[in-house]
């Protein structure tokens, strides 16, 4: 029997699924979606499990011993070696094991499944003022499986410790599918464990032969890193099991094992108290790296909780960035390092003092520039975020020379880092190799990332040089080769070299005692293959040979583009952490969902298509069925990959190869239907609103029957606006954008804005225009989104400036001016299409500034009070216009709004409506906005700028929301 008949059999008798024949597409893109990490990897697995329960974990180790396959377990798949990327089985148990079983507030503990995340434990413990401590910087989508795997410990760890430090039992599966748990063991407890007749009492006796031969030990001790370094984390940690002065537990293990000898089913974590809540910051700015090292010491000396390190490279890449610039509100020059400094105190006083002091010692010392103290729990956040999003931000360097997870786990004692630092700048230097320095210098551990272009010969040379070299200098301070991530497949090969070989032997038997057959992540710690094979970039495609109908070359290519997703699972997150990023994964919980999946699928094809149109592949259409175009990867993704953009590009690509759907092409040519059909308003709102002609419309094109349908005004904005007298004496005039959508079907809406703005004093145009193709864009008609965007930029050039700027009602369709438009129109027209960009505003945008100015103020509206709740529209939250909207709002003196802290609503202009989304669109608007929405008060104004986002608050909620300007202009004293 052939094995992908096997698979077939075993597909059968899970509960859950299991992606295995090529031949399927659905199958094929979830093997492909599994075949890298967050490394530099790929290898398309056997197969993709996504186990329900214990019973199919059970069923996939029984399998895996017969059919000599191993098994893969992978959570949030952001492992920086490799260590979920194989040939074998992956098992996903992000999407079931994700409970939290029991909270002991009293012990301080909690038990839970390894597809629990991080940051959303410790959202449910924070009522309990409890947390778990370990924290990385993916702690908003890395789960407890992965943490224990890699023994993850996090900016704080000098306090708040490692993984390891902080498990306290676990249940986990071991090689013959029983579940035992691994827990401290009083001596007596011991000993019953070695007599058990069992195969748990197996692996303990064999573990104990192990720890307690005199030679073992020696080499063991002497062969790991020294005891001053608390990031030590190469091979198995065996060093934690000879270590009699306290109790024995497997768990000290089984963290950093990566996988290798068990499946974890649930874990019992030791908790501390919630930290003290006054936070600050000193950022500590220096001219060079070395300095910076001496500095993080005289900053350890005073107790910090955190000291990390962010380098130049970082920061540069801060600078434009659609979310990271905001982020740079304390920056002073140009710093080559920034060490930051974390205090807490319940005390703000001591807080100040305590920075202070290490201020005063830094200058005594003559170390560091400017110091900047950063208090408060916002205005820290967006500190940490920017040290947080360093993987990704490096990911935008251009050219095929990229940032390389390859040294960046190597770790010695802090003491060590300024030489440990300069002798890694001579070998980099050496090589001819740049590198990005960050992280942990608070607890030794820098990740330096060289830029190093594997595409190349010479490059993957250097990969295996530079690490080769760095090992000796790993030696030369008794150093780590692992600190957090792992060794896996990359430095799995060189922990003999590091420990000694007769360590290496000893974690080789290790691995034999737990899983003789490798069923569980085989050729990972040990017995790994060369670091340098299975490379994601072992065949290369000029991604400038690819032609597009989008201009990618601020991307360079829209290969290169996919190429800079990190794989670091920004995506992965979820409503509790908050953000829009990724809606649809939000719902489904689904890899191939994330905006992960799509770049990599992408970038899949692109490189190693052998079809003249590289775009047409079904595996690509698949991951993009779901996509909402949200925008949200542009600017929520560090590395600003911008999902939306590049599925137009494909969805063009490939309806040149098979045509568009009936539904596509009546979708995108919304506004041609709605000027038929304001033509006969009365008969086209007549079949819209009534049920049975409705389905009937509804079943024809293929939209969900749940949905309502558009209606058409009675007249168009442009035309109502004509029939309008001109003020006399305006304050200045002003171009209104008439969009598709306020045009046709929100006209009211639109008369209120120019009501609202003439009431004010503004002289309200509409210049001629066409509408924006956002419909267009919406569906991959990029063509016909290229003519209208090159219309009308010829029509509006000259016309909008700074003194007249172009207004719009619909941020979906004004925002194409400041997004699409830039990189559709012909080379002639980039000119005039940045001008009018620049001065292209939402209505909420130009009431604040004129505001700033001086020419709008809060006595020329009401003084009653109301309450606003504001759903912001995805394409303001991805261009940071939210806060004009709110501002805006809070314009009459006694309106306050709350933020909704939703993503996207799930409409997402046609998606919801469609019948095979529409249960999915509905998944995304309950996360946040609906319950939100339902649970407001009678009395509270719901707002909501967006058409769409207005139409699903009406289907899902039966609530009426209100375009901003329609509040203002009923707050409005006339």
């Amino acid at each position: 029997m052939q094995i992908i008949d096997k698979l077939a059999q075993l597909s059968v008798a899970l509960k859950g699924d299991l992606f295995y024949n090529p031949s399927n597409v659905k199958h094929q893109t979830m093997r492909l979606a599994y075949a890298t990490d967050a490394s530099v990897y790929q290898e398309v697995p056997l197969a993709v499990a996504i186990p329900q329960d214990v019973a199919d974990l059970k069923a996939l180790i029984s399998f895996a011993s017969k059919e000599g396959v191993t098994l893969i377990p992978r959570t949030a798949g952001t492992s920086l070696a490799g260590q979920v990327v194989g040939s074998g089985i992956v098992m996903d148990i992000s999407r079931f094991f994700n409970q939290i079983l029991e909270v002991n507030v009293e012990e301080r503990w909690v038990r839970v499944q390894p597809g629990v995340i991080r940051d959303d434990l410790n959202n449910y413990l924070k009522p309990f003022g409890l947390m778990f401590g370990p924290e990385t910087s993916t702690a908003s989508r890395a789960m407890i499986g992965g943490m224990i795997g890699n023994n993850s410990s996090g900016l704080h760890s000098i306090v708040w410790g490692d993984t390891r430090k902080n498990l306290l039992s676990a249940r986990v599966l071991i090689n013959d599918g029983s579940e035992v748990v691994f827990e401290e063991l009083q001596e007596q407890q011991y000993f019953d464990k070695l007599r058990h007749n069992s195969r748990e009492g197996d692996i303990y006796r064999a573990v104990n032969t192990l720890i307690t031969d005199p030679q073992n030990i020696t080499a063991i001790q002497s062969g790991y890193p020294k005891k001053t370094l608390t990031r030590r984390n190469t091979g198995y940690a065996l060093d934690f099991l000879v270590d009699r002065d306290q109790p024995f537990n497997m768990c000290k293990l089984l963290a950093g094992s990566e996988g290798t000898i068990g499946i974890v089913t649930e874990a019992k974590l030791q908790l501390m108290p919630l930290p003290p809540k006054e936070i600050g910051l000193l950022c500590v700015h220096f001219e060079d790296m070395i300095s910076c090292m001496h500095g993080n010491n005289v900053a350890l000396s005073h107790g910090p909780e955190a000291s990390e390190l962010v380098d130049k490279y970082i920061l540069d890449f801060t600078v434009g960035h659609p979310t990271y610039q905001h982020n740079r509100f304390f920056i002073e020059g140009d710093p080559q390092a920034l060490l930051i400094v974390e205090f807490r105190s319940d005390d703000p006083v001591l807080l100040q003092q305590k920075a202070e002091a290490l201020k005063k010692d830094l200058i005594a010392k003559g170390l560091g520039y400017a110091y900047p103290f950063i208090t408060g729990v916002q205005e820290t956040n967006l500190v940490w975020d920017v040290r947080k999003a360093g993987l990704g931000l490096i990911r935008n360097l251009p050219g095929d020379e990229q940032p390389v997870n390859l040294i960046e786990d190597c770790a010695v004692s802090p003491e060590d880092l300024p030489d440990y630092v300069r002798d890694v700048q001579v070998l980099l230097a050496e090589e001819g190799v740049h590198a990005s320095y960050y992280a942990h210098a608070g607890a030794g551990e820098l990740h330096i990332e060289p830029f190093i272009n594997l595409k190349t010969a010479d490059g993957k040379r250097k990969f295996r040089t530079i690490l080769e070299k760095t090992t000796d200098l790993v030696l030369k301070y008794n150093g780590s080769l692992s600190g957090e991530h792992g060794d896996g497949r990359l430095r799995g090969e060189f922990i003999g070299k590091v420990l000694g070989e007769k360590v290496y032997e000893l974690l080789v038997e290790t691995k034999d005692i737990f899983d003789p057959l490798g069923v569980f992540n085989a050729q990972k710690i040990v017995n790994t293959p060369p670091m340098d094979t299975a490379l994601r970039y072992d065949q290369v495609t000029d991604g400038k040979t690819i032609k597009t109908y989008f201009d990618f070359t601020k991307q360079e290519s829209i290969l290169r583009l996919a190429e800079k997703c990190s794989g670091s699972g920004d995506c992965r997150k979820t409503e509790i952490t908050g953000g829009t990023m990724c809606p649809s994964f939000m719902a489904t919980r689904d890899e191939k969902d994330t905006t992960r999946a799509r770049a990599n699928m992408l970038r899949q094809f692109l490189t190693n298509s052998t079809q003249k149109n590289r775009f047409d592949h079904e595996e690509i259409k698949e991951v993009m069925d779901l996509c909402l175009s949200c925008k949200a990867c542009k600017s929520e993704c560090p590395s600003s990959v911008d999902v939306a953009k590049m599925k137009a590009e494909f969805l063009q690509h490939y309806y040149d190869a098979h045509g568009a759907s009936f539904r596509a092409s009546v979708i995108a040519n919304f506004t041609k239907s709605q000027v038929l059909g304001s033509y006969v308003a009365p008969l086209y709102n007549l079949v819209v609103k009534t049920p049975f002609l409705a389905g009937i419309v509804k079943s024809v094109v293929g939209f969900a029957p749940k949905r309502s349908l558009p209606t058409v005004s009675f007249t168009t904005l442009s035309g109502w606006i004509k029939k309008q007298e001109k003020l006399t004496a305006p304050k200045r005039k002003v171009y209104l954008f008439s969009d598709e959508f306020t045009e046709y079907n929100d006209t009211a809406i639109g008369i209120t804005a120019y009501k609202l703005l003439t009431a004010l004093g503004y002289e309200v145009v509409v210049p001629k225009h066409i509408e924006s193709g956002r419909t267009y864009l919406s569906k991959g008609f990029v063509k016909e989104a290229k003519r209208i965007a090159n219309r009308n930029i010829e029509l509006l050039d000259g016309l909008i400036s700074e003194d007249t700027p172009l207004i719009g009602i619909e941020p979906s369709a004004i925002i194409t001016f400041r997004d699409e438009y830039l990189d559709l129109v012909d080379s002639n027209k980039h000119a005039a299409a940045q001008a009018i960009a620049k001065h292209a505003l939402m209505i909420d945008e130009f009431l604040v500034a004129e505001i700033a100015a001086g020419r709008l103020h809060p006595e020329q509206f009401s003084n009653e009070k109301r309450h606003i709740k504001l759903h912001g529209h995805c394409y303001q939250k991805a261009f940071h216009l939210v806060g004009f909207t709110e501002k805006v709002l809070t314009l009459p003196q006694n309106y306050t709004v709350e933020v909704i802290p939703s993503g996207c609503c799930g409409m997402a202009g046609s998606f919801g409506y469609e019948k095979e989304h529409y249960e999915v669109s509905m998944k995304v608007a309950e996360l946040v906005l609906l319950p939100a929405v339902r649970n407001a008060e009678e009395n509270t104004i719901i707002a909501a700028a967006g058409t769409s986002c207005r139409h699903q608050i009406k289907d899902g909620a039966s609530k009426k929301s209100y375009h901003p300007v329609e509040i203002l202009y009923d707050a409005l004293i006339k």
